[in-house]
């Protein structure tokens, strides 16, 4: 009986052996199975860490407004997009735009007029915007309230200071018509980007130009207090500037629009997370950061930004990233006079089309944004 049973189990077991063979086979090719990431690089799927590396460049150092960015890469969404995203300090938005069409970097955070600008000196390498996550803009003319300057009139006849390349600094022209001042009744003093506060401080100059991300945070901890520093921003003066945007070299965009596209899902949920939760986002900033970065000075840029940059009237109609084309043709065209260019078609400056629909990218109810603390 033993060896009957052995003989019937045997024969159970070749007779179903093809048949295993068989489903072993064609579920192989789901295996071996290849598809294109979204740089067109060949992955499988038993290497499904493989991702597209992406190049970032921000304006500055990684700083409390780059938020978004670190969340979406703490949180995965740029993995889930087949991203690996790093972070690369920048040296200033003309610098930014420089090396994002020169190809060191594949997407930059830098200032749409000056990436204007560079396009109409490199009309054959152009960079595109494709999103603009600063609605408003933090260029600005800062003052000490020591230096009696209580409104931009107050600004006829003083010392400005600021770095020679600021953009700020650039438009100075424009913004001195809207508040009334004569343009060349100022005297600038230049100098480097880390002594622009410190000589301000001293009284060497009178006021500065620059972001009012940079600016205030630094003067705070030098220790002014907001009620020392009167800031005169731009957009409350007769400039309705955007302010950064996500710019890409036009090159890369045609090649690798689903890269563009699945960055720009990535760090729109970023965006959105740290609205809802700035406090988070600011640790994330943090923990990117690294001995040297100060926290509090962070803390204070992230809050300016949510404050006056982000969230306007605006977005609620466009959406996170948009932008209203009347209003970018008609400061194109108020830049483009002080820079000596021809202001181009709103349709070369900023592409839409990559962004995600309108509803993933809705600014967060009220409701749901918890304050920074």
């Amino acid at each position: 009986m033993k060896n009957t049973w052995l003989v019937r189990s045997l024969s159970l077991i070749l007779i179903a052996a093809p048949a295993l063979l068989s489903s072993c086979q064609s579920q192989q090719p789901n295996a071996t199975t290849t598809s294109a990431a979204p740089g067109g690089t060949a992955t499988t799927a038993a290497d499904t860490t493989q991702k597209r590396s992406i190049k970032v460049n921000p304006s500055w150092l990684l700083q409390g407004d780059n938020a978004p960015l670190t969340i979406a890469i703490d949180k995965g969404y740029f993995s889930t997009e087949g991203l690996d995203v790093k972070i690369e300090r920048g040296y200033g938005s003309s610098d930014t735009i420089t090396k994002v069409a020169a190809g060191q970097f594949e997407l930059g955070f830098g200032d749409i007029y000056s990436m204007m600008e560079f396009n109409a000196k490199n009309p054959n390498d152009p960079v595109v915007a494709v999103a603009v996550p600063y609605n408003r803009s933090a260029f600005s003319i800062v003052s000490l309230k020591s230096s009696n300057i209580a409104d931009p009139k107050g600004l006829t006849g003083k010392k400005l200071g600021a770095p020679a390349g600021d953009a700020p600094r650039k438009l100075w022209p424009v913004f001195a018509e809207k508040v009334g001042v004569q343009p060349d009744s100022v005297e600038w003093i230049t100098m480097e980007p880390k002594l622009r506060e410190t000589l301000l401080i001293k009284g060497d100059i009178d006021a500065v130009s620059g972001f009012a991300t940079t600016i205030i945070p630094a003067l705070e901890k030098a220790g002014r207090k907001p009620e020392d520093i009167n800031v005169f921003y731009y957009n409350e003066n007769g400039l309705d500037l955007y302010g950064n945007a996500i710019v890409v070299k036009k090159a890369f965009l045609d090649k690798n629009p689903e890269v563009v596209k699945g960055f720009l899902r990535a760090y729109f949920k970023g965006l959105q997370d740290t609205l809802k939760d700035p406090t988070a986002g600011w640790e994330s900033v943090v923990k990117a950061g690294d001995s040297l970065m100060d926290k509090n000075a962070e803390k204070r840029r992230l809050q300016i930004a949510l404050e006056r940059l982000y969230i306007t009237p605006e977005v609620e109609k466009v959406g996170l990233g948009g932008v209203d084309p009347t209003r970018l043709e008609a400061t194109a065209k108020q830049v483009a006079g002080v820079l000596k260019i021809e202001a181009p078609p709103v349709n070369k400056i900023f592409d839409a089309s990559y962004l995600p629909p309108l509803e993933q990218r809705a600014l967060p109810p009220a409701a749901e944004r918890k304050p920074l603390i």
